[in-house]
């Protein structure tokens, strides 16, 4: 579904759900004296690179209620992110298509009785005031729904019937937030949660290699695009994703690039086949043959992650490539602006986040659900040098 068509649908139909469902008898109720949580739903339906900044806190759960067992609701298409961070059980994670509002409907109807019949006891609700979520919360069965609330700071609403509710706090890094959440479960008072930041750094475990399959995929590429063999590869997504406004412009990738590879860097170029037109662009601008396109490569996220494993830098648009990065060696380079990195940088201490942090930034929040008011001219990422970029590039090299 078009991005804007889910605001719509999120705000028109799913606020008159989330006012109906805060009115039924005892929708509100706190549990009084619950045991400890047996059965966890965990929430997470946004972009891919937010189930990687989760991963501490399916950590957090699995110490704090080792007794439990810990499931999650997730867009099919991020299914395989969270398959390779190895949190839960693949069977326990069920999945909803968002292709096409009859889909989402469809398996949202059949994600709740699954989850009745499970007896879900325990809801996370990760999302940032999305009222699609709240409401499958809601409607789990589950009597314990911890969840983001806007207490007294101008949010968007979402119902009264999140009954642990946290306070989301813009100043505090997500995947800190998202153990906020695990701790408000057992927490009381208002707000929830009132503690101090855990003083162990948050960190994300590398991914785990199968035998010979880093070999195999390093094989293929050499074969597919001899240029690689020998060469030192650095990789750019110059793919804006489902927000093209995060896209650092097209002119600053080709002269990054074209610089790259006069100092004889072989340079690959990431993304989706929809992405195609901006490689074949980054291509024509660029010097010899050592600029080669992957768009539409690698067939599967972990694929990507092994060609990170080959390459020694990549250089990215803020979104999923530079989180998933950060499970494999390779240095990164994002860029920011719309959004920011002391919310959703990266965990990864090998990658670095450059931001200009202009008055106007960040301008996608939770609070608008992330619709930008801009004109389309991100000076955010403008401003952000190529000669910035190679410099940082050529400091590990």
């Amino acid at each position: 579904m078009d991005l804007g068509f889910q605001r719509r649908v999120d705000r028109f139909v799913g606020v008159p759900l989330c006012r109906l469902l805060s009115i039924l008898p005892g929708a509100r109720d706190e549990p009084k004296h619950a045991p400890p949580p047996r059965k966890i739903l965990v929430i997470l339906l946004s972009e891919m690179g937010s189930l990687v900044l989760a991963q501490p806190m399916f950590e957090r759960i699995a110490r704090k209620y080792p007794e439990a067992s810990v499931y999650a609701l997730v867009f099919r298409k991020n299914k395989e992110v969270l398959d390779l961070l190895e949190a839960i059980p693949e069977s326990n994670v069920l999945t909803l298509r968002n292709d096409s509002l009859a889909h989402l409907m469809a398996d949202a109807v059949s994600a709740i009785r699954t989850l009745r019949r499970l007896g879900i006891d325990t809801v996370l609700d990760c999302e940032l005031f999305s009222r699609v979520s709240a409401i499958l919360s809601f409607l789990s069965g589950a009597s314990l729904r911890v969840g983001f609330e806007r207490h007294t700071q101008e949010g968007l609403y979402r119902g009264s019937f999140i009954n642990r509710p946290v306070l989301y706090n813009p100043y505090q890094h997500i995947s800190r937030q998202f153990l906020t959440l695990v701790e408000a479960a057992g927490s009381s008072g208002r707000p929830l949660a009132k503690r101090l930041p855990d003083a162990d750094e948050i960190a994300i475990r590398p991914l785990r290699l199968r035998v010979g399959e880093l070999a195999e995929m390093r094989s293929r590429i050499e074969n597919d695009f001899p240029a690689v063999r020998g060469g030192r590869l650095v990789l750019v997504y110059p793919g804006g994703g489902l927000l093209p406004i995060r896209a650092w412009p097209l002119a600053s990738f080709q002269e990054l690039v074209s610089s790259l590879g006069n100092r004889g860097f072989v340079v690959g170029i990431i993304g989706l086949q929809e992405d195609r037109p901006l490689a074949r662009a980054i291509r024509d601008a660029s010097p010899g043959e050592k600029t080669i396109d992957f768009t539409g490569y690698t067939r599967t996220v972990r694929e990507l992650m092994l060609l990170f494993h080959i390459a020694e830098l990549l250089v990215t648009n803020d979104g999923g490539p530079g989180h998933f990065a950060a499970m494999t060696p390779i240095r990164t380079i994002v860029l920011y602006g719309p959004e920011t990195p002391l919310l959703y940088g990266s965990l990864d201490p090998k990658s670095v986040s450059l931001f200009r942090n202009l008055s106007c930034s960040p301008c996608l929040t939770a609070y608008n659900h992330r619709n930008s008011p801009c004109d389309g001219d991100n000076q955010c990422l403008k401003m952000i040098r190529p000669e910035d970029v190679l410099e940082r590039a050529l400091e590990g090299a």
